[in-house]
């Protein structure tokens, strides 16, 4: 019966969230600046939530960095995603074999 109450109060509590927003605007936002910042905050909010884990997921930071600013050069010059994760990667296995 707990596990049942809690299933239901988290169900609640991710749903209001997600239904606010909808009930507080009703038509289209016209504001240029709320569009624009609204349009940004996914990329922020993933890069927040990855960025700290790419400096840890190797056996030194070192090693990391030099992944991150591999497939930081080749994102830059507009490889595909494909690309500048294996990028990554190889440049990791370089460093680290040396």
């Amino acid at each position: 019966m707990k596990a049942l109450i809690a299933v239901i109060l988290m169900a609640i509590v991710t749903y209001i969230p997600r239904v606010v927003p909808i009930l507080v605007v009703k038509g289209k936002l016209n504001s240029p600046f709320l569009k624009a910042f609204l349009s940004y905050v996914p990329y922020a909010v993933l890069g927040a939530m990855t960025f700290p884990q790419i400096l840890y997921s190797t056996s030194s930071v070192t090693s990391a960095v030099v992944g991150l600013v591999v497939a930081v050069a080749l994102a830059f010059f507009n490889q595909k995603l494909l690309t500048v994760a294996l990028g990554a990667i190889f440049s990791v296995y370089l460093f680290e074999l040396f």
